[in-house]
Parts: C-alpha cells; structure tokens; sequence
C-alpha cells in the first residue's frame, strides 16, 4: 500500500524495480528501503524476536532498533529500513540470529 495522495506532499511515481522476497518476484520504486517496498507490497512480519520469537515489523526506520533485520544477498542481520532497495536483490525472512553460509 502506497499513499497517492497527501495534502503538502508532492508524491511523484518513480520507476519500478524488481527483487526477490523468499524466492518470489516483487516491485519496488527506485529510492525505496527494503523495507518500505516490503511494506508497500503487504509484508508487515519483517523478522521475529530473537528468544520468543514475536513478529517485529518496520518500526523506528532509522536504523536504531532491531525489528527489521532480514538476510540480503545472503548476508543476515541487514538493517532493511535504512537500505536502499537495488534490482535483483535477494531479501530472505530471518527468524532468530541469522546465520552466514
């Protein structure tokens, strides 16, 4: 989900790029945080809590807290709302820890 429209802001379609989220094909718009383009394509569980495992979602998206971390690109514990969205990217739900291949 997207806004259209704002009552100041100027909102400006941008171009559209492609990931993958846990092997499936999604769109994001060049400029996006992961974790903003997994927002706006519905995913709302970017992680869950490392010891009771509770579902953690895009919540400061400054980088200060730990509720966004996902595997990118085969790297775990990416902070995805402070990175920016690339085509082509592997995004992968993490649960606990994370581990490195």
């Amino acid at each position: 989900m997207r806004i259209k429209e704002h009552p100041i802001l100027e909102l400006i379609d941008k171009e559209k790029i492609h990931f993958f989220y846990n092997g499936e094909v999604m769109y994001g718009q060049v400029g996006d945080s992961i974790a903003a383009a997994l927002h706006a394509s519905g995913i709302k569980v970017l992680s869950k809590s490392i010891h009771l495992e509770r579902p953690r979602g895009f919540y400061c998206a400054i980088g200060n807290c730990s509720s966004c971390h996902m595997t990118v690109d085969g790297i775990p514990n990416v902070k995805t709302c402070i990175t920016e969205l690339l085509p082509g990217m592997r995004v992968e739900f993490q649960s606990g820890k994370g581990v490195l291949r």
